[in-house]
């Protein structure tokens, strides 16, 4: 599983731990929501505030 993390535009480096954590965390949750299946191909989340 691949994860990349932009704040105000600006990569921020994941190390491998970094990158499974949020990843899995981002995963389960979408799959969790009616009509997500478990074979997707790519999530995207966008948080403004």
């Amino acid at each position: 599983m691949r994860v990349e993390l932009k704040v105000d535009g600006k990569d921020v480096d994941l190390n491998a731990f970094t990158q499974e954590i949020i990843g899995s965390a981002a995963a389960a949750m979408a799959e969790s929501l009616h009509g997500v299946s478990a074979d997707w191909k790519g999530i995207e989340i966008k948080i403004e505030k």
